[in-house]
């Protein structure tokens, strides 16, 4: 199956969390790697979000600088990335800042036939698998318009997911100086977790970055 080079950018606290209990985005990172992320955004094809994402932080995908949007229209591409939404049961809300044009809604078979008239031309929905969204469909579909290069940016939830598949090649983390705690606050990874087989990484940078560290990680293939 051909699809897009595929790495997960994250920032997470000194303990391994994503977010807080409450589920809503927590500011993790400093100036430099705010810059670093808008940078990787502004060198892909599409960015990749779970439905979780949109319901808790509602983000716009969009890249800011107008600098970096204008080095993409001089290098013949479009003005913001393609955004993906992998949404199983079509809960992104109607007024979600992330549809629009240049959207890609991916839902499975079982989404509310209500809840699809609803997000009806507000996105390019595109149905993949029964219950959940078959996220190897959704990557050969990305690769056929053209996406060689996918940015996910989680949450938790689809980083499990893409990984269980064999779908990522890269995990890049940037670890910020803070403590979050909360058994329940999410971590890079949650889903069902792995019992044996563990996914193995090569550690390809590791670097100091404003008052943290970023890390950039390859996958190690079976």
């Amino acid at each position: 199956m051909e699809r897009p080079f595929t790495f997960i950018n994250s920032a997470m606290s000194a303990d391994g969390k994503i977010s807080s209990i409450q589920r809503r985005q927590i500011s993790v990172s400093g100036r430099e790697d705010l810059s670093r992320v808008a940078e990787l955004r502004a060198s892909s094809d599409a960015i990749m979000v779970g439905v979780g994402t949109i319901l808790a932080d509602d983000p716009g995908l969009g890249v800011k600088s107008t600098d970096l949007r204008r080095a993409r229209i001089r290098a013949g591409k479009a003005e913001n990335p393609i955004r993906v939404v992998a949404d199983s049961l079509a809960r992104t809300p109607p007024d979600a800042k992330v549809l629009g044009a240049g959207c890609i809604l991916a839902v499975s078979r079982a989404a509310p036939e209500d809840r699809l008239e609803q997000l009806e031309g507000m996105a390019d929905l595109v149905v993949f698998g029964d219950s959940r969204v078959d996220l190897g469909a959704l990557m050969a579909n990305l690769r056929s318009r053209g996406v060689r290069r996918l940015m996910v940016e989680g949450g938790a939830t689809l980083n499990w997911s893409l990984i269980e598949a064999g779908l990522v090649d890269e995990i890049y983390i940037y670890t910020g100086p803070i403590i979050i705690g909360g058994e329940s606050a999410p971590t890079l990874v949650d889903g069902l977790g792995f019992a044996f087989n563990f996914p193995e990484l090569d550690l390809v940078a590791l670097e100091r970055l404003g008052d943290g560290a970023l890390l950039k990680w390859r996958m190690k293939r079976p």
